[in-house]
């Protein structure tokens, strides 16, 4: 608890410094707002009715542009939140589905490292963006083009990933469970592929950042009427010059990034350091 109290803490005083800073002209608000501002954006927008309870007490918004877009939106913070993270979800879990078949694919048979792993090395460093028009041309504005462009961002690095994972087993381990008799799909389930589970954590991990990537690019460029996501919120900031909202967005977009690797992948990361003996006694 003393610990995470001085980060806070930390933190605290850093936001209170930006505040006095700016609340003296240190820099230009309307380019980077106040961290007042910014919160006061983010409390707002959390629940229905708080973006628009300046109008009805009176009070006065942290800045002109941001009450005209509180007036014609109904948005919430919580409904793009939810919005984002079910997509997110699908289209990760679709390029789960199948980088991880594909990569081992691809490092059990060199045609296929020299092939199709030479493509997924092609496209993963393709910027999600470039996505976009090809996803607009085959599928329209709709939730299949943003879901293509997620799908494509995640696959080819979790593919990567697990080719890596498991072509970089030590091949003493390969050779000590042929030698007891173990080959086949008993070799890969119980040898190579417990083996290559690291690689493959960071790989997930590198994926779900591939798919947030991918996922924004997608929000910010395909608006759909099935539902406004975070990428919407930014870009509508963007084009109100609505700094508060954009770093507030931001903001919501690190923190939810922050929780996924604390509640999924630390976990998984610890548990295999604690299966394998790596943790400090």
């Amino acid at each position: 608890m003393k610990r995470i109290f001085l980060i806070c803490l930390t933190f605290a005083f850093g936001l209170g410094i930006l505040e006095i800073l700016g609340r003296n002209g240190a820099w230009n608000t309307e380019l980077f707002p106040l961290p007042s501002e910014i919160l006061s954006f983010l409390g707002r927008t959390l629940t229905d009715g708080h973006a628009h309870a300046g109008k009805a007490t009176g009070e006065k918004n942290p800045s002109p542009i941001l009450y005209a877009v509180e007036s014609v939106t109904d948005s919430t913070l919580l409904a793009a939140i939810t919005v984002t993270l079910k997509r997110l979800a699908f289209g990760y879990f679709i390029g789960f589905a199948l980088g991880i078949p594909l990569g081992l694919i691809t490092a059990r048979f060199r045609f296929m490292r020299e092939t199709l792993g030479l493509v997924a090395l092609g496209m993963q460093g393709l910027p999600s963006v470039c996505w976009v028009p090809l996803a607009l041309i085959w599928f329209g504005a709709s939730e299949s083009a943003i879901l293509f462009v997620v799908v494509m961002g995640t696959l080819w690095s979790l593919m990567l990933a697990t080719e890596h994972g498991v072509r970089t087993v030590p091949p003493l381990y390969s050779r000590a469970a042929r030698t007891m008799g173990s080959k086949g799909l008993h070799l890969w389930t119980r040898v190579l592929i417990p083996a290559s589970l690291p690689s493959v954590i960071s790989g997930m991990k590198q994926g779900w950042a591939f798919a947030w990537r991918s996922l924004m690019a997608a929000e910010i460029y395909v608006t759909i009427l099935s539902g406004y996501g975070l990428g919407w919120l930014l870009h509508n900031g963007r084009e109100t010059l609505d700094m508060a909202q954009v770093i507030g967005v931001m903001l919501v977009i690190v923190a939810i990034g922050l929780l996924a690797d604390r509640i999924i992948f630390a976990p998984a990361e610890n548990w295999l350091r604690a299966r394998w003996g790596l943790d400090k006694a």
